[in-house]
């Protein structure tokens, strides 16, 4: 079995220099890295895409070569049981699935967490003056070489998760409500 795994790292190798040295050919390594890219578990998931679609995992090449238990015990099953098991495993695919879907839920959620724990919640009052930030999408931004805030403005409402409306020096209430990491205080 080791002959075979330094066979195929020795093929790896030779393919990815063949690459390195002239840039042609990418485009025919392009099957490999899909296959990667499908049979590779993801951490939001906890599954690996064609096990979601498919409901089995993938047989990769490696396998093939390197017979593992799952490729020495099919052979022996005659055809209704492995119809039979094949039935088995897409009866089960919404289950896996619907685990996918929590262990995402909860990935989302300890994502959350982790960013919440940096985050510093700034409070801001009514007639509180402050610049709001002009980003590149807007119709503000006059390039990269202009200022980067726009303002002073008056806050006239806070209003709940750190959403503010604010208002121009005479008093013209904005339409649009800002989120409050996109302004910052403004000290005269």
């Amino acid at each position: 079995m080791n002959g075979a795994v330094e066979a195929a790292n020795k093929n790896i190798k030779r393919i990815l220099r063949k690459m390195i040295d002239n840039h042609k050919g990418w485009h025919e390594q392009l099957p490999y890295a899909l296959l990667g890219y499908c049979t590779m578990a993801r951490t939001s998931t906890g599954a690996t895409p064609y096990l979601l679609v498919y409901g089995t995992e993938a047989v990769i090449p490696a396998e093939v070569e390197i017979l593992s238990l799952r490729i020495i015990q099919e052979p022996k099953l005659d055809d209704a049981e492995w119809v039979r098991a094949r039935y088995d495993q897409l009866a089960l695919i919404d289950e896996k699935r619907m685990v996918a879907v929590c262990h995402g839920q909860l990935y989302r959620q300890r994502m959350a967490r982790a960013f919440n724990k940096r985050v510093r919640t700034r409070l801001f009052q009514i007639e509180q003056l402050v610049l709001k930030r002009i980003f590149p999408h807007q119709d503000e931004y006059k390039g990269k070489f202009a200022p980067n805030w726009l303002g002073p403005y008056v806050i006239c409402k806070v209003l709940s998760e750190g959403a503010v409306v604010l208002a121009e020096i005479d008093g013209q209430e904005s339409p649009k409500q800002i989120n409050s990491d996109a302004i910052k205080r403004y000290y005269a």
